[in-house]
């Protein structure tokens, strides 16, 4: 138990939500008879679910600063039968039609974030107003027609990183990205430890570090070669690779710049928050209108995937991404959360579908089991809290989530903490 305090800061249940994802892994590949870790299969998931999880990056700020978006889905699906309109009747490339899907997201989050940060209408109801609006717009806008789009599109939702260089067996970019995220891996904890040592503060003994990386790295190097290994054809697919980039740009805002801090001080204590200083209906406004591009994004995603926008795409999007926030370890009254946290969550509700799915366990029995995780792991963190303990989830890297619940033991910290370090 020392040991595996060391390896993991001091806090082993932090990382409860990792745990449990491994286990679930490792659950299902036992009784599927080894078909979940497979290249097609982890493809496939992550094809299958990354629209989500870029939801979930957006719905993570938006439920920090103390809201709740219900209309996600709408938006996405209106934005994508919007943009595949455009590029069938107009005749634009499909990089224009892009750049309009996510205009037309900025801008319906610009309509619901004026509402909510500015009338002050709570975003539960403008959302929810949203989710009628949007959808009705979804089926007037495509007439409740499947729309069509061309092969470069679909490439946004269903492509794969090209073959490049020299015939190896294995696909060498996505071997090449791999290797890449091992090196960035390896210097973040080394410069890590090295800060440390320079102010004075406890590290713990080399084998701890070499013992973690060893673990993390093995992780990133497993799915480099299960993705490099896919059928022809395939290779690390691109919606994986523009989530990928989200994390980190999303990841580094939350943790590292004046903007994330202030979303965590708002939904601590809103109050407190522009008593230092902080301008929460600009906060609120600005969490608002990036979910609807997320969420453009996303539904353009799904179009290129599906090759065609239809009239019932985006239905029940919102509540997996909802889903996927809380089960990585996000407040309900705000102020806490974490990017990575909420990729480990939606990770947990692909993995478990899945292998649900592998196992030909039906459909309405797996709402069932997903309903039981969520309020269960919902549940469990609660009941830690309340006990005066540490959160299950707590930060679940610390390169590149937010704050935890470790360093919000009351609503006050982080409006402190704007107050320190803008001092």
């Amino acid at each position: 138990m020392n040991a595996l305090k060391k390896l993991f800061g001091g806090n082993t249940r932090q990382f409860g939500m990792i745990f449990a994802l491994v286990a679930l892994i490792v659950f299902f590949q036992i009784f599927t008879e080894g078909r979940t870790l497979t290249p097609g299969n982890v493809i496939n998931l992550f094809n299958g679910n990354s629209y989500i999880l870029i939801l979930a990056i957006g719905m993570v700020l938006v439920i920090i600063a103390g809201h709740i978006d219900l209309s996600v889905g709408s938006v996405a699906a209106f934005v994508g039968v919007t943009v595949a309109l455009a590029i069938r009747d107009w005749g634009i490339p499909w990089y224009v039609g892009v750049l309009l899907g996510l205009a037309l997201g900025a801008l319906i989050g610009a309509w619901q974030g004026f509402w909510t940060a500015y009338v002050g209408i709570p975003a539960f109801i403008v959302t929810l107003a949203g989710m009628l609006l949007f959808r009705g717009f979804n089926q007037f806008v495509g007439k409740s027609n499947t729309i069509p789009v061309p092969n470069d599109f679909q490439y946004l939702g269903s492509g794969y990183l090209p073959e490049v260089g020299p015939s190896t067996g294995y696909n060498n970019l996505t071997l090449l990205l791999g290797l890449l995220a091992v090196a960035f891996v390896i210097f973040s904890e080394v410069r890590s430890r090295r800060r440390a040592i320079a102010l004075g503060a406890e590290v713990p003994e080399a084998w701890v570090m070499i013992l973690k990386l060893v673990l993390i790295c093995g992780a990133i190097l497993y799915a480099t070669y299960l993705f490099a290994t896919g059928r022809p054809g395939t290779s690390f697919p691109i919606p994986g690779l523009i989530l990928a980039v989200l994390v980190i740009i999303y990841g580094f805002i939350s943790s590292k710049t004046i903007v994330g801090r202030h979303i965590y001080a708002v939904g601590g204590n809103r109050h407190a928050a522009e008593l230092s200083g902080v301008q929460s209906k600009k906060v609120n406004f600005l969490v608002m209108m990036n979910m609807s591009i997320l969420a453009g994004l996303a539904g353009m995603i799904f179009v290129g995937r599906s090759t065609a926008s239809g009239p019932f795409d985006g239905v029940g999007w919102e509540l997996d991404a909802i889903a996927a926030v809380f089960i990585g370890g996000a407040a309900v009254t705000g102020g806490v959360g974490t990017v990575i946290g909420s990729i480990v969550g939606g990770l947990v509700m692909a993995v478990l579908n899945n292998g649900l799915q592998l196992l030909g366990v039906g459909a309405d029995l797996t709402q069932i089991i997903k309903g039981l995780v969520l309020l269960i792991a919902v549940a469990f963190d609660v009941y830690n809290k309340t006990q005066g303990k540490k959160s299950i989830i707590g930060m679940m890297m610390k390169n590149f989530g937010g704050k935890s619940s470790e360093l919000q033991p009351d609503e006050t910290t982080a409006t402190k903490d704007v107050i320190r370090k803008e001092a």
